[in-house]
């Protein structure tokens, strides 16, 4: 058992809570129970396994031990002090892994093929790790072929992004590229850009899904630049209540099961 915060493996994971440091190290936490098991349903390589026993709300989280041991990911227990210098939950659940940090490129997502036309999410310039791991969350959900992350602010692998995704970080494709690449990359596969924005004249539900499409969410801060609303056919969410905006997670979120639902019951707008 590890019981010394000295311990040089434990001093570099307990960075990672850190950019810097996943940027430099190419790691990144993995905490949970959820969240470690959907990185071995995806045959995602994890480098190490801390666990505090004490910790452990059932059996469930031994099965998890067990599967990681099987898989020779190498396991240490930690004492409670130990464990709470890794964590970065509020409750911790005992289970914590480093994982290396693959490239995210656009070269890596699903590209139209005959007879399919895949639906993507871009995420520019998300500034709050909570939306972005919603956004991908709702968009494995939605069954979209990847999230594309535009002009990163927060990174991915930023152990509230991996939160808030529940596990689908591990499930759904991803990249990350600046905002000329991404528009590039969309239009050489003649992939319809739809963006959201409050000042568009058409609605969402007007608008038609059922292509290769990608819908891009801005900040909540900015906004989108003038170069993605002159690349992209734009619409907006009719709101009622005085209220003039959506947070970025749940508009991506109408938009998205709009373009779902068209999808799969092949009806028009």
């Amino acid at each position: 058992m590890l019981t010394s915060l000295a311990n040089p493996g434990i001093k570099a994971a307990a960075k990672l809570r850190q950019r810097r440091q996943r940027d430099r190290q190419r790691r990144f936490l993995v905490e949970g129970q959820r969240e470690i098991a959907a990185a071995l349903d995806a045959s995602w390589p994890l480098e190490t396994l801390y666990y505090c026993a004490g910790f452990f709300a059932g059996r469930d989280e031994d099965a998890l031990v067990q599967r990681c041991q099987t898989r020779n990911v190498p396991c240490h227990a930690t004492n409670a002090a130990v464990f709470c210098k890794l964590a970065y939950r509020d409750s911790a659940e005992g289970l914590l892994a480093v994982a290396p940090m693959p490239e995210l490129c656009l070269a890596g997502l699903p590209t139209p093929q005959d007879g399919e036309s895949p639906l993507y999410l871009v995420a520019v310039g998300i500034e709050k790790p909570g939306n972005l791991g919603a956004m991908l969350r709702t968009a494995s959900a939605a069954g979209a072929a990847g999230l594309i992350v535009a002009d990163a602010v927060v990174d991915v692998f930023n152990p509230n992004v991996v939160r808030a995704s529940l596990g689908a970080l591990f499930r759904l494709p991803v990249a990350v590229a600046d905002g000329d690449a991404v528009r590039s990359w969309l239009r050489e596969r003649d992939v319809r850009i739809l963006a959201a924005s409050p000042a568009a004249a058409t609605s969402y539900h007007c608008a038609d899904w059922r292509g290769s499409t990608a819908i891009v969410i801005g900040s909540e801060a900015d906004g989108l630049a003038g170069d993605w609303l002159a690349a992209a056919d734009s619409v907006h969410i009719p709101l009622a209540g005085g209220v003039d905006s959506l947070n970025a997670s749940i508009a991506a979120s109408v938009l998205l099961f709009e373009a779902r639902r068209q999808r799969l019951a092949g009806a028009r707008p």
